[in-house]
């Protein structure tokens, strides 16, 4: 059974920068593409960014672009989050997900693998 470890959340303060990462714990699933989701409290998860596993293309919500940099390394299985520029909105659990079918959606339900979660938290 595939697994998603995310690490790299924590408290940061606005204007700040943390990276975040998942970890594949193997690679049978064979995920086409890779992507991060957030939620925030009473609020419904959404779309942040996603990357082809086989390319590297990359595709982000307009909210974090030109903020937040989604990469991959396919030596360790694993995908990072890049984010700098942090505002207090960016504040929620962050989810790594992968799919064994498409890339680049930004609809969760493309998604059949999921991590557990890490929360970020941007203090004003």
């Amino acid at each position: 059974q595939a697994q998603l470890v995310e690490s790299g959340g924590g408290l940061v303060q606005a204007g700040g920068s943390l990276t975040l990462s998942c970890a594949a714990s193997e690679r049978t699933f064979s995920s086409l593409g890779m992507a991060w989701f957030r939620q925030a409290p009473g609020k419904e998860r959404v779309f942040v960014a996603a990357i082809r596993w086989s390319s590297g293309s990359t595709y982000y919500a307009d909210s974090v672009k030109g903020r937040f940099t989604i990469s991959r390394d396919s030596a360790k299985n694993t995908v990072y989050l890049q984010m700098k520029s942090l505002r207090p909105e960016d504040t929620a659990v962050y989810y790594c997900a992968a799919s064994s079918w498409t890339y680049g959606s930004s609809r969760s339900v493309d998604y059949n693998y999921w991590g557990q979660g890490t929360q970020v938290t941007v203090s004003s």
